[in-house]
């Protein structure tokens, strides 16, 4: 067993981004994927002449990409070719209301004034706080491994903290800039994807629009499976080994450190060194069961807030979705009440909020010719909240309610139109990707789940043992899932020789 071996158990974007960050440190590398794919949650299917992105439906802040591809020496263009997206999301509520955002500012206003007469203003203001917001989390806060409180913070002054406005609602702080309900719905909406209500998330996450908006919205072309192709092509340039349908039993331990990994076959494979990119609470709870010595770990991690389920469908539809363009999303009447059911009523909202992707918008190569590759995420409760669940029945009914909103928009968009059809419930997306819980995004950013009150992408307890991905530092989302291998391989770097 050398000592500059390392193991990465999980091939979602986090583990891509650690095998070249630790390959990049001259570590020997090798990756194990229980799937027949690389990508984790940002899969692809395959079906009839489709190809549906599993996940992640659009690339933002590609500075991220550019920055990883660079620290092997290598050019993101050189692999990755992007196509903009603009509108990058358009919003609908059931009264007909519409709001598209753009990264072009006379489009955005000229959007925003059209659900608030005389928003110019306050579209100008709110994107001149949300980038000082932005520009303070990533330049101080996000990329930064710091354990203590005390030292992470200690980075800002007062002022910047207060310019943070963690101590304002997400929903409160974009009142400050529109008086229009539907203006904050739309940019409050964000707060789904980091596991809370924008009632209760800090009011820094505005970041999470701003940041659409300032870096644009774009699709790789072949879909976001591009990207994860194009991190595997360069880790096998530079030496990674990638073992898929491969499956991993356990983290094997001894002396207070770890020793390599059991297969599910049975096979060992010794390494002093191990990464998994599977969620926290599976990695400890599963992977190390047998391991006492994070058994404190292992309470906390399964005591972490995640954010919801999700319902995923993948129509392959005939013809063009007249209507629509790539991503749409569509808003209940009764936002608050849908924000409780999802996050403390433990149901599915009857009034569904859902989000619809047609990348073959963008790119036409995703579909047969005059054909479009529709994605559709309908948010649930996490699987401990919802409690049992008749899966299929509860399909159908999703299905159905999401035609029915689109027939209210008149969409073209009709059962007898969908001639593929694939679905993702909660409980597939946990065992196929050992997603914890259910959850689609990772644990949540709560308060008390940012920077170093979030779950360590190390164990303090147990040598060599290291994490990485959505549930652990810095947080959900592809940007932030790709920052967390580099982050990792920073860590190993500073307590490995």
């Amino acid at each position: 067993m050398s000592a500059q071996s390392v193991i990465i158990i999980g091939g979602g974007l986090g583990g891509l981004s650690a095998a070249l960050h630790l390959r990049q440190q001259g570590r020997e590398v090798t990756l194990f994927e229980q799937n027949p794919q690389l990508g984790g949650r940002a899969n692809q299917i395959v079906t009839d002449g489709f190809r549906f992105d599993t996940g992640p439906s659009l690339l933002n802040y590609p500075w991220v990409c550019r920055d990883l591809f660079a620290a092997t020496g290598a050019r993101f263009d050189d692999y990755i070719t992007l196509v903009p997206v603009d509108p990058t999301v358009a919003f609908l509520w059931p009264d007909g209301k519409r709001l598209a955002l753009s990264s072009d500012m006379g489009r955005l206003i000229e959007s925003c004034s059209k659900l608030e007469p005389g928003a110019g203003p306050g579209v100008v203001a709110f994107l001149r706080d949300a980038r000082i917001k932005y520009d303070l989390a990533f330049n101080k806060l996000v990329t930064r491994n710091e354990d203590s409180p005390f030292r992470w913070f200690s980075k800002l002054s007062l002022g910047e903290m207060a310019r943070l406005s963690v101590w304002r609602s997400l929903y409160g702080q974009l009142g400050k800039y529109f008086r229009s309900r539907h203006i904050r719905e739309a940019l409050g909406s964000y707060g789904m994807y980091l596991g809370g209500s924008p009632f209760d998330l800090p009011g820094m996450f505005t970041i999470l629009p701003y940041g659409e908006m300032a870096y644009g919205l774009w699709l790789p072309k072949g879909g976001v499976y591009g990207l994860v192709e194009a991190l595997a092509k360069r880790g096998t340039e530079m030496g990674v080994q990638y073992h898929t349908d491969t499956a991993v039993k356990q983290i094997d331990t001894a002396n207070g450190g770890v020793r390599g990994i059991t297969l599910a076959d049975g096979a060992s494979h010794a390494a002093p060194i191990v990464v998994s990119n599977v969620d926290v609470p599976v990695t400890d709870g599963h992977l190390l069961a047998h391991e006492d010595a994070v058994s404190k770990r292992r309470q906390r991690s399964a005591r972490m807030h995640v954010t919801p389920g999700v319902v995923t469908f993948y129509w392959g539809v005939r013809g063009k979705v007249h209507g629509m363009g790539h991503h749409t999303i569509f808003l209940p009447d009764d936002y608050r009440g849908a924000f409780q059911d999802l996050f403390r009523n433990g149901r599915i909202p009857s009034e569904l909020p859902f989000y619809i992707s047609i990348a073959s918008e963008t790119d036409p190569e995703l579909a047969p010719k005059g054909d479009s590759a529709v994605f559709v995420l309908v948010p649930t409760p996490r699987l401990s909240m919802l409690g049992p669940c008749d899966w299929p029945a509860e399909v159908d009914s999703i299905r159905s309610r999401v035609l029915e909103r689109l027939r209210r928009h008149e969409v073209d968009l009709t059962a007898d139109r969908i001639v593929t059809e694939t679905v993702y419930t909660p409980e597939d997306w946990g065992e196929q990707f050992g997603l914890y819980d259910g959850s689609a995004f990772g644990a949540a950013h709560t308060l008390f789940q940012v920077g170093p009150f979030r779950m360590p992408n190390f164990a303090a307890e147990l040598r060599g043992m290291y994490y990485t991905g959505a549930s652990t530092t810095p947080g959900t989302g592809m940007p932030m899932v790709l920052l967390s291998g580099a982050m990792t391989a920073e860590r190993v770097a500073n307590r490995e020789t």
